[in-house]
Formats: C-alpha cells, sequence, structure tokens
C-alpha cells in the first residue's frame, strides 16, 4: 500500500517547530493516523471504527 500524501495536523496543535501532535490522512477507503514525532508508525483504519472510538471517548468526557 502506499503510504498517504495528505498528512494534515490536528487543529489542537501549537504550530511551533517540535510540538507533537496527531497527524490525519485519508484515501478513499482508509484514515491513516501518526503522531508527528514518529511519522513512520501508522495506524490504519474505517471511518465506521473510529466514529465508534471518537464517540466513546466524548461519552466519557460528559
Amino acid at each position: 500500500m502506499a503510504a498517504p500524501q495528505n498528512w494534515q495536523k490536528s487543529s489542537f496543535s501549537g504550530g511551533a517547530e517540535g510540538n507533537n501532535c496527531l497527524e490525519l490522512a485519508s484515501t478513499p477507503t482508509t484514515l491513516h493516523l501518526r503522531e508527528s514525532d514518529t511519522p513512520t508508525t501508522v495506524l490504519t483504519t474505517t471511518p465506521t471504527p473510529l466514529t465508534h472510538l471518537l464517540d466513546a471517548i466524548r461519552a466519557q468526557a460528559l
């Protein structure tokens, strides 16, 4: 599988050089997540499981 080229940093990133942040890239069927300080380690998933994870996290925050 080819590595995605459209990485976007989290809006919560401070933007300064050296800040660690979550980066996300998408392809037509998958989402790719990585941490900026370890860009060679990529987690690949589809939208549905990621949505369930984020919903569960939000539910715990309430």
